[in-house]
């Protein structure tokens, strides 16, 4: 490829890389040495902005290839192809630049050597290991990575050109020259491999081998924009732009941020593209086309309604279709959600947010926006769902005074923190204990004898459906005498003997009820207060 025309940047390289050469013959200074250090950093830089360049021709070929992929298909291949062919080469050279790093500061691992940077190298002016990478034990370089470099630097300009139409091949600018004539400092004609790196110290391999970097971005840049400009007829023509704010959600909760995209958006009023959608779906094939629904449009421009007539995340996909410069219809597939929500209102008891140790504690979780799943936990104890409710169990009398819930919901796959809420721990309350639906005042002894039983009741007003019997009790009663007499029993029912006792007492008698035990849902427990009464 000798004999091309130079661009500015690639004579700069070029002399630099002369000047690089000159340096080798001389004894190595520290200010020749900082030469090379500055000459490195400048062309690591190089390869950096050529590198993001690169990226936004590939980002406006991508964007030509999507708006018509069987015509810019083809180029689009093959400027994948040169990528990836540069990307493989540039690889390769940083490879090697870091393996021979390594074993010129001999460092134990090469991730050591990608992380030095070429200054904090200690053994910068060492040539005798990188002469031995490269050239080997032969004399012309042939035994050596130099002779494997110069192989693959002749085969990549080869593959890159063959991916160019050959009457422009003569245009790309490929550079890499391995064919000389090369010369040493006194005149005498070398090889590539010999020329570049026998006897070359580390720094100015590093170099060199960064210089090789930037001329294969440079090759790759030559290649990309030759199949680029190969497509420029192909290009839509627009003659309305306007300001478009696309939401990333259509729905956020509070401490979230809103996002969205304001972009420019082009279209041509002259033609009204074809859209056909479908609820419910992540993609419109081409094969449902027919069947999903079309949307008018005018001046260019299709305009989406849809309503929100259930609750929940609603997805929908389609297709639009437009006619191309040069007459092909093409297809383009678009998809979005959103969330449809009932208008919801939270209202919190401050003073009976109360769970109780011992039973099922029912609790409604809600969350807005129509979640996929709700994922609730509490700090103490277990939850579980039975049907549409949540039920709070196995709370400790003996672990925390509170308990709090926290709630996760899954929206579109993602899981979301919806914040939490506190409840506080109290035991059951005491059921009261009657006796023939008395717990106080007068009774007659008919209705005792009538209703010899104790039963337990839940204080009015508490809303849990809990049953409780007594599974034992002291009763107690006076004589004219004033002598007591306490009797305990096993059971809720009054035995003959103290049926008998209340048969024979006298008028305006009291009896007791003391020591009551009670079995329920939270275990066996004994009653804190007594049941006193007297007799009419």
């Amino acid at each position: 490829m000798a004999g091309y025309k130079e661009t500015p940047r690639q004579k700069m390289i070029g002399m630099m890389y002369l000047v690089l050469t000159a340096l080798l013959a001389l004894n190595v200074s520290k200010q020749i040495m900082d030469a090379f250090l500055v000459v490195n950093e400048s062309m690591e830089t190089t390869n950096e902005n050529f590198s993001k360049k690169l990226d936004n021709t590939y980002s406006k070929f991508k964007i030509q290839y999507q708006l018509n992929p069987n015509k810019v298909g083809p180029y689009w291949d093959k400027a994948q192809q040169a990528h990836m062919l540069s990307d493989k080469f540039a690889n390769y050279i940083d490879s090697i630049k870091y393996v021979i790093i390594m074993r010129t500061d001999k460092l134990a691992t090469l991730d050591e050597a990608k992380k030095l940077n070429l200054r904090n190298v200690k053994r910068q002016d060492n040539y005798d290991t990188p002469t031995r990478f490269f050239i080997g034990s032969s004399e012309d370089g042939s035994a050596g990575e130099a002779r494997i470099l110069k192989e693959k630097i002749e085969n990549y300009k080869k593959q890159m050109l063959e991916l160019v139409d050959p009457k422009f091949r003569a245009t790309i600018k490929m550079g890499m020259d391995t064919q000389g004539p090369f010369y040493d400092a006194v005149g005498n004609k070398q090889n590539w491999e010999m020329h570049n790196f026998y006897r070359t110290i580390l720094a100015a391999t590093v170099t060199i081998l960064n210089k090789i970097k930037a001329e294969v971005y440079n090759a790759e840049f030559d290649v990309v924009n030759n199949l680029y400009s190969s497509i420029d007829a192909l290009n839509f023509k627009f003659d309305k732009i306007q300001a478009k704010v696309i939401p990333r959600s259509s729905y956020i909760f509070l401490g979230d941020e809103y996002q969205a995209e304001i972009l420019v958006g082009a279209y041509d009023t002259k033609q009204n593209p074809d859209v056909r959608y479908a609820l419910g779906a992540d993609t419109l094939t081409p094969g449902h086309y027919r069947n999903a629904t079309p949307l008018e449009g005018s001046n260019g421009l299709v305009v989406l309604k849809l309503g929100g007539s259930s609750e929940g995340l609603k997805k929908y996909a389609g297709i639009i279709k437009v006619v191309s410069p040069l007459g092909d219809t093409m297809s383009f597939h678009f998809k979005d959600e959103f969330i449809v929500a009932r208008p919801a209102i939270t209202i919190s008891p401050t003073k009976m947010n109360v769970f109780y140790i011992g039973v099922d504690n029912p609790v409604e979780i809600s969350v807005p926006g129509g979640p996929e799943r709700i994922i609730p936990s509490i700090s103490t104890g277990s939850i579980r769902q039975e049907g549409k409710d949540w039920i709070v169990s196995n709370l400790n009398a003996a672990g925390a005074r509170e308990a709090v819930i926290s709630v996760n919901a899954v929206f579109s796959g993602k899981t979301k923190n919806m914040g939490s809420y506190k409840f506080r721990l109290k035991t059951l309350p005491d059921p009261l204990i009657k006796i023939a639906g008395k717990n106080e005042g007068f009774i007659s002894k008919s209705l005792l004898l009538a209703s010899p039983m104790l039963l337990p009741e839940m204080p009015a007003g508490f809303d849990f459906d809990l049953r409780y019997s007594v599974t034992s009790f002291v009763f107690s009663t006076s004589s004219a005498s004033g002598e007591g007499n306490d009797v305990k029993v096993q059971g809720n029912r009054l035995t003959p003997e103290i049926l008998k006792t209340i048969n024979n007492a006298r008028k305006g008698q009291r009896i007791w009820f003391d020591d009551v035990y009670v079995k329920g849902p939270d275990g066996t427990r004994k009653v804190n207060t007594s049941l006193s009464l007297k007799l009419n």
